[in-house]
């Protein structure tokens, strides 16, 4: 295995690069896998990071104009926001992206008028340029389907619960699972399992079954986005599954209480309390909340005990 300041190579033929998103390293990674069946990334991060993933990709000794497919977890920005820009760099990529989530990438008005709602003046810099992909430049993947990249095969399990459009894939070769967002969030430094909760898509019915199959699955290795790799698999989905019901329990006793968002994040962080104690440091603490803060993670738990458990508010 061999590494830089920009990518280091964490299994055969699979490079993590840190996108560096918004100046912190060990945030936001996309992952590189290189081979007979071509160059690609799963996930490529925001616009506003697409000159790191750039450079990331030539650390690891590849020129980003080989790239032939882009694999995109899910259509959140910090995952698939640097899509358009780069497809403009790639002239030999195809996207494949899950079908629900497809819409927002061909026209993502939707999805910048959502995210403008909740960041504001603050879109250029969080995102960058958010470019319309071309219809023809994308691949519609759902359940089961194979996709040839790198030294293989990945296969497609859908995974909602985190989002709607949600995919993972499996690379049963290796015993590795390309995780997006629904194995949780576990940074490096400390590694601490935090659930990314963020509307409008949160369900926790749909998660827990989602992380059924990826227990069933026996894989031997994750790779996350949020951030790096995890071997102890069972441990560490066990451990985010016990989060979401914990919040879950938090969020609704606070609803009852009459309680709003900034309420039950503020409770999710004195829920925190004891764990936060390995965060002895400013950036430390400044990572998770950039990746998974308390008050978006809030504010999904509101909206599905609003919209999908009304009877549970009773």
């Amino acid at each position: 295995m061999t590494s830089s300041d920009d990518a280091r190579q964490v299994d055969d033929h699979v490079w993590l690069i840190d996108t560096q998103y918004q100046q912190r390293t060990g945030a936001v990674a996309s992952f590189l896998l290189d081979g007979p069946h071509g160059l690609g990334l799963v996930d490529v991060g925001s616009g506003a990071t697409l000159e790191s993933l750039l450079a990331g990709v030539r650390s690891a000794g590849f020129d980003p104009g080989q790239i032939e497919r882009l694999i995109l977890t899910h259509v959140h920005l910090d995952h698939a926001g640097a899509a358009g820009a780069l497809l403009k760099l790639t002239p030999r990529a195809q996207v494949y992206v899950h079908r629900f989530g497809a819409a927002h990438l061909s026209d993502p008005t939707r999805l910048v008028r959502s995210a403008t709602r909740i960041y504001g003046d603050r879109m250029e810099e969080l995102w960058g340029e958010i470019v319309p992909l071309p219809p023809e430049r994308l691949t519609v993947v759902d359940d089961g389907d194979e996709i040839a990249v790198g030294p293989g095969a990945l296969r497609v399990l859908y995974t909602p619960g985190h989002a709607l459009h949600h995919i993972a894939l499996h690379d049963e070769r290796a015993g590795s699972l390309f995780a997006g967002d629904v194995a949780g969030v576990r940074l490096e430094n400390p590694p601490l399992v935090r659930p990314p909760t963020p509307p409008p898509d949160l369900d926790l019915e749909a998660w827990y079954a989602s992380l059924d199959r990826i227990v069933a699955l026996r894989p031997a290795r994750l790779f996350l986005p949020h951030f790096g790799t995890v071997d102890s698999v069972e441990e560490h989905l066990a451990r985010l599954r016990e989060r979401l019901q914990t919040w879950a329990e938090v969020a609704l006793a606070r609803l009852r209480a009459g309680d709003d968002a900034e309420g039950i994040a503020r409770a999710f962080a004195e829920s925190d309390r004891a764990q936060l104690l390995f965060l002895r440091d400013e950036d430390s603490a400044r990572r998770y909340e950039l990746v998974a803060n308390y008050l978006m993670s809030a504010q999904g738990y509101v909206r599905y005990f609003q919209t999908r458990r009304p009877d549970a508010l009773r």
